[in-house]
C-alpha cells in the first residue's frame, strides 16, 4: 500500500461498527480533550512487547492473552483486577514450569470496553432501541436514555483505564508477582477443587527449586520478583484510538498509546476499511481475528498491508473458528502463509466460535468445546509443521457461572447462580486453570 498514512487518514474510508452520536460538536470536544491527556502506555513498552511477540513467532515462547469480554464501569474494583491478574499469573506459571516455556502475558484489560454487535438495534417485545455497544458508548439498561451514545463515556473509560494500569503495574513490579508468593495466588473459591491440589503440588516444586537456587546464591535475579505484563483491547472506536496516537521521540514512529497491543475484529477487517487503514500506520504489535470466512488470498493481502516488512513481532493472527471447524479451515490458511514466507504469530481464540444459547435462555459456552478447539488448533499446527503460538481467552478471577462444564461442572440450571457478564460468557478461575494444565502438557510433549 503506497498511499500516505496519517493518524486521521482512516476517516476518509468506510467504517463498520460505529455508534451514531447525536451531538457531533460534543463528540469533537471530547476527542480534543482526550488528545490533550497523557498517554496510557509508552512506545518503549509497546516495542518490548513486539520483541517478545517475535520470540513467540519463532517458537521460543508462548502467548497468554486473557481478560474480560467487556470491562464494566459498575463492576470496576481493585479486587476484580487483582483476582483476574492472579489467575493469569497462575496460568502462566503452570505453562512456564510444566513446559519449560517462557510465557508472554497480555491482559484484555484497561481499555476493553467497546463491543461489536451483530445488529445495530435490539428489540424486546414491541420496543426497539440502539444496541448496547459497551460502557464506553452507552448503558446496558433497556431504556432510551441509557442507549443514547454519550461522548462523556469516552473520558470515563480513559480514567478507569488509567487506574487499572496503575494497579497492574504495581502488581507486576511491586512484589505481588514474586515467585516466592506462588502459593498466595490461589483464589479462595477454588481451594477445595482437584485443580487446586494439582496447582499446589506444582507450587511446592517451585518452592523446592527456589530453595535450591537460594542455597546456591542464585536467588536474587529480578525476574523472580517481578514480571512483565501488557494490556490489549480491540481497536473498535477509532476516534478514541486516534486521540492516543503519539510520535515516538526516539524513533519518530507513530504508536497508539491507548494499549500495548491492539487488534482488529473479524467484523472490521475489510481491506478497504477504516480499521485496517488505522492500524497499518501504528507501530504497536497488532492482531487480527481470523474466522471461518477468511479466504487464504485475502489473508495474504491483509498480512502484506499490516506487516509489509514481514517483521515476526508485528502481527498476531487470532484464530476463532469454533470447535469442529478448525480442521476444515485452518490448514489451508497456514499453508498459504507458509508458502508465501510470511512471519506471523498464530494464536487460538476458542471462545467466540463456541457461543451457544442454553435452554434456560442464557448465552453460554461449553467448556468441552473450548478445550476441543484448542486441541484441534495444536493438532493442526503440529500436522502442518508450524508453531501454535498462543491462546486468547475471555476469563475472570470472579467466581462466575457463565460457561457450562469443567472439572467442577457448571450445569445449564446453575448458570443463573452467578451470571455477571455484560456481554459474552467468561471462564472462571477453575476452568481457566484446567485449560492451562492442558496447554502445558501439550507444550511439554511438543518440545520433547
Amino acid at each position: 500500500m503506497t498511499r500516505p498514512w496519517s493518524p486521521d487518514s482512516w476517516r476518509a474510508l468506510p467504517i463498520q461498527q460505529q455508534p451514531a452520536y447525536p451531538d457531533a460538536a460534543h463528540l469533537l470536544k471530547v476527542e480534543q480533550t482526550l488528545a490533550s491527556y497523557p498517554p496510557l502506555v509508552f512506545a518503549g513498552e509497546a516495542r518490548e512487547l513486539r520483541r517478545q511477540f517475535a520470540e513467540v513467532t519463532e517458537g521460543r515462547a508462548f502467548l497468554l492473552q486473557g481478560g474480560d469480554c467487556a470491562e464494566s464501569f459498575a463492576e470496576f474494583s481493585a479486587a476484580k483486577i487483582r483476582d483476574t491478574f492472579k489467575v493469569l499469573l497462575q496460568m502462566a506459571i503452570v505453562m512456564t514450569f510444566a513446559a519449560g516455556c517462557p510465557v508472554v502475558k497480555v491482559g484484555r484489560m484497561a481499555g476493553q470496553f467497546a463491543k461489536p454487535r451483530s445488529a445495530n438495534d435490539e428489540t424486546i417485545g414491541t420496543v426497539t432501541l440502539p444496541a448496547y455497544r459497551g460502557d464506553i458508548v452507552n448503558g446496558i439498561g433497556f431504556d432510551s436514555a441509557s442507549r443514547i451514545p454519550d461522548p462523556e463515556r469516552l473520558l470515563q473509560a480513559y480514567h478507569q483505564s488509567t487506574a487499572s494500569l496503575n494497579l497492574l503495574r504495581a502488581f507486576a513490579q511491586g512484589g505481588f508477582a514474586d515467585l516466592h508468593q506462588v502459593h498466595k495466588w490461589n483464589l479462595d473459591f477454588i481451594a477445595n477443587s482437584a485443580l487446586a491440589d494439582k496447582y499446589h503440588q506444582l507450587a511446592n516444586r517451585i518452592d523446592e527449586t527456589l530453595a535450591f537456587m537460594r542455597a546456591c546464591g542464585l536467588d536474587s535475579a529480578p525476574q523472580l520478583r517481578e514480571t512483565s505484563f501488557f494490556t490489549a483491547h480491540e481497536a473498535l472506536l477509532l476516534n478514541y484510538e486516534e486521540a492516543f496516537v503519539r510520535s515516538d521521540s526516539l524513533t519518530g514512529d507513530y504508536y497508539d498509546c491507548s494499549a500495548h497491543m491492539l487488534w482488529i475484529g473479524d467484523r472490521t477487517r475489510q481491506l478497504d476499511g477504516a480499521h485496517v487503514e488505522f492500524l497499518r500506520g501504528v507501530h504497536n504489535p497488532i492482531g487480527v481475528k481470523v474466522g471461518p470466512s477468511m479466504d487464504p488470498e485475502e489473508l495474504i493481502r491483509l498480512i502484506d498491508v499490516l506487516n509489509p516488512a514481514n517483521d515476526p513481532g508485528r502481527l498476531n493472527l487470532i484464530v476463532r473458528m469454533g470447535a469442529g471447524k478448525v480442521g476444515d479451515h485452518l490448514p489451508t490458511l497456514i499453508r498459504s502463509v507458509e508458502r508465501e514466507g510470511r512471519k506471523v504469530l498464530w494464536s487460538s481464540d476458542p471462545m467466540h466460535g463456541n457461543t451457544i444459547k442454553a435452554s434456560s435462555g442464557y448465552k453460554t459456552r461449553d467448556f468441552a468445546q473450548i478445550l476441543d478447539e484448542v486441541k484441534q488448533f495444536f493438532q493442526v499446527h503440529q500436522a502442518e509443521g508450524s508453531h501454535a503460538g498462543g491462546i486468547h481467552i475471555e476469563m475472570t478471577g470472579q467466581n462466575v457461572t457463565e460457561c457450562i462444564g469443567g472439572a467442577r461442572p457448571i450445569t445449564e440450571d446453575a448458570l443463573s447462580d452467578r451470571y455477571h457478564t455484560h456481554c459474552d460468557p467468561r471462564m472462571n478461575a477453575d476452568q481457566s486453570l484446567e485449560l492451562a494444565f492442558m496447554i502445558a502438557e501439550t507444550l511439554k510433549h511438543a518440545r520433547g
